[in-house]
């Protein structure tokens, strides 16, 4: 049986990808150098959301969930404080907003608020933002969600992209022999 060396590259493509699809996503442990919230919001109220309250700055919690979620494939999206509201829950204070993308797989959502940087309250009242948890004073806190994905949810977006790209380029082909060959 003779087969086209497109044929085969596609299937060698494809095993990649299942193998990709099949692997586990990160397991995240909490934030290093933090206490973690036990406030409303924080716990088991929102599902996949944790809180945590630390002193590190926000390359410091960026690199330590960069730990988790690195790799060829990871993508890393910065998104207006505002969005936080929408992905978190509308009372959300937010200085920064950032996303783990791992394509057709799982996404986390890190949002941080630091109050002595907070941006919508005026320079001369943002010590009554101050963070206090349990008498201590934090320079952030730290919200944290992860959007999973099912194995049967990755397979089907994967493959529906993949055969809906592949009848984009026979269309165009179809197209370019019609009108230019």
């Amino acid at each position: 049986m003779k087969f086209k060396a497109s044929t085969i590259c596609l299937l060698i493509f494809n095993l990649l990808a299942v193998i990709y699809l099949l692997l586990p996503t990160p397991q995240l442990k909490d934030l290093d150098s933090s206490v973690r919230s036990q406030e409303p919001g924080d716990t088991v109220q929102m599902t996949n959301v944790t809180g945590h309250y630390t002193n590190l700055s926000r390359r410091e919690v960026m690199n330590f969930y960069r730990s988790f979620y690195s790799g060829p494939f990871m993508v890393r999206l910065n998104y207006p404080p505002e969005y936080a509201k929408t992905i978190f829950r509308d009372t959300m204070q937010s200085y920064y907003l950032e996303e783990f993308h791992l394509p057709f797989k799982e996404s986390l959502f890190i949002n941080g608020y630091e109050w002595a940087e907070d941006v919508f309250t005026k320079p001369e009242k943002r010590i009554q933002n101050k963070l206090l948890y349990n008498d201590i004073e934090y320079r952030a806190k730290i919200n944290t969600k992860i959007i999973p994905t099912s194995i049967p949810a990755r397979f089907l977006a994967f493959f529906t992209t993949e055969i809906a790209i592949i009848f984009v380029i026979f269309l165009y082909k179809k197209f370019w022999r019609q009108n230019f060959a």
